[in-house]
């Protein structure tokens, strides 16, 4: 069992046991963290990013405990939030969780690159899946909040320079972003290796208005996707 370090302030909201989905091509466990700094009305895990709805945070010795049954039997850690890299103790847990044997996925928002870069640099990540809210001009609009898209941008180029495997995701909500922003965010990860274009799907959000927000239509998808396809290596749609 390994020593538990200083983990102050990592705050960890839920943990899933099994995922055959979270990492591409592993067994993985998925940690959600609690907090994030954004607040994307669209959001389906409000109860990660709202603290009013927050949960009392799991033991992290329970979590490591846990990590130390499923050893040799999966194989990596998801770890997705709300947001992971606002949370003061996450490299030092990523730095346990790496030396159980556990590859790391960490999703994130872009919005703290000095962390991820702190986290690419030293070799504490396998994979990063980073989600492009819109483009750079409309990011406040979009996730409701006073930000800084130029950090996203520099997040961006940390991922694509990382030389790891990467995803960038984009949630279609229509009323929230067009065809043009499509093509905006194209241009800003222009030979990025995969970029995913995800589904908007009615389910708790944060902002309870958005069960009524409507998703693009088949044909709109479609159209979108080709469009995209000529700014990066492998395009998805889920």
């Amino acid at each position: 069992m390994p020593k538990i370090t200083d983990h102050a302030g990592m705050r960890i909201g839920y943990l899933q046991k099994t995922s055959l989905i979270e990492y591409p091509g592993k067994i993985s466990a998925v940690v959600f963290t609690q907090g994030c700094n954004f607040r994307c009305p669209y959001c389906h895990n409000p109860e990660l990013v709202d603290p009013s709805r927050f949960t009392p945070p799991l033991d992290i010795q329970d979590i490591f405990s846990f990590l130390e049954t499923r050893r040799g039997r999966c194989d990596a850690v998801t770890i997705t939030g709300g947001e992971p890299c606002m949370q003061a103790g996450l490299l030092s847990f990523i730095k346990e969780v790496k030396e159980m044997g556990y590859l790391v996925k960490l999703d994130t928002n872009g919005s703290f690159p000095e962390v991820l870069f702190e986290a690419t640099m030293s070799g504490l990540v396998d994979y990063i899946a980073m989600d492009v809210k819109a483009p750079l001009s409309r990011y406040e609009e979009t996730v409701r909040i006073t930000c800084d898209p130029a950090a996203v941008e520099e997040s961006i180029g940390i991922v694509m320079r990382s030389g790891l495997p990467y995803e960038f995701r984009t949630t279609m909500v229509k009323g929230l972003l067009n065809l043009e922003d499509f093509k905006a965010i194209g241009c800003m990860i222009k030979g990025a290796r995969h970029y995913i274009l995800q589904r908007f799907v009615v389910s708790k959000h944060l902002d309870e208005r958005f069960a009524q927000a409507g998703s693009f239509a088949e044909e709109e998808i479609s159209s979108i996707a080709d469009m995209l396809i000529g700014f990066v290596g492998r395009l998805s749609v889920r």
